[in-house]
């Protein structure tokens, strides 16, 4: 297994807060002051994970005037959906065992 690294994907995406920045980019382009209002903390600390995001290549950011704008770069995302996939017969076998067990519980259902 490979060290952590500070540009990693997975480092990337472990913190809540740069999770829901991800997502609130999906709706496409938005400024560093939007992205930060939903957040209790200060601006500089958004503008932090800002950086560990874009540093991840998972935003991409533009300058127009004083605002700084980014929009969500997905592709990096493709290695997690990688290695979750791997996991995915795991998951299949995890939930065909669940219904069999309350299958055998409540009765088969029609």
């Amino acid at each position: 297994m490979r060290p952590a690294q500070e540009n990693d994907v997975f480092h990337a995406i472990a913190h809540p807060a740069r999770r829901q920045i991800l997502v609130s980019l999906r709706g496409g382009e938005r400024a560093a002051s939007e992205l930060a209002e939903p957040f209790e903390m200060t601006f500089g600390a958004v503008s932090l994970h800002l950086r560990v995001l874009e540093e991840a290549a998972l935003v991409a950011v533009r300058r127009d005037g004083k605002r700084r704008l980014y929009r969500l770069r997905p592709q990096p995302l493709g290695e997690v959906v990688s290695w979750v996939d791997e996991f995915a017969a795991y998951f299949g076998e995890r939930l065909n065992a669940l219904g069999e067990h309350l299958d055998r519980k409540h009765g088969k259902r029609e």
